[in-house]
């Protein structure tokens, strides 16, 4: 198992991945962001790569400028959830993170579901928003500093 930065060829199992995650995490109509999110991503992505399986996980970093990065398009396979990716790519991106000096406090917005996991690596909620997603799916934003 290796992380690694994303290359172009990689988009199909990037997007193999996300379909793994519909509709338990994602909704079909957000597939076509992540694929114009894949075709210019705005900071460093990383893939998880597992040698006998290929592409398990991704996700992203934006930098967002006055000390604030934010986790973006973050996922594992919904068959490998419960294993530790998540938490080894949300490490991978969180130590690219700590070497830039410019970089001090990370942001993320996600599914209530998802909350505790983020929790557990340092992350308070910062707001939440009824319906910030669609009806019925909310939106949460942690932080936490590097």
């Amino acid at each position: 198992m290796k992380t690694r930065r994303f290359l172009p060829e990689d988009r199909a199992a990037c997007l193999a991945v996300f379909d793994s995650n519909v509709p338990g995490f994602f909704r079909s109509a957000e597939r076509q962001a992540f694929q114009a999110f894949l075709e210019d991503p705005p900071g460093p992505f990383l893939v998880l790569e597992d040698r006998a399986e290929g592409i398990v996980g991704c996700g992203g970093i934006a930098e967002e400028g006055g000390g604030l990065a934010s986790l973006c398009w973050g996922m594992v396979k919904s068959s490998r959830h419960g294993q530790g990716l998540g938490r080894r790519m949300l490490e991978a991106r969180l130590d690219l993170m700590r070497r830039d000096p410019g970089i001090g406090t990370v942001r993320l917005e996600t599914l209530p579901q998802t909350v505790g996991f983020f929790e557990k690596s340092g992350f308070q909620v910062a707001s939440r928003e009824r319906d910030g997603y669609a009806p019925g799916v909310d939106r949460v934003v942690l932080v936490r500093g590097l």
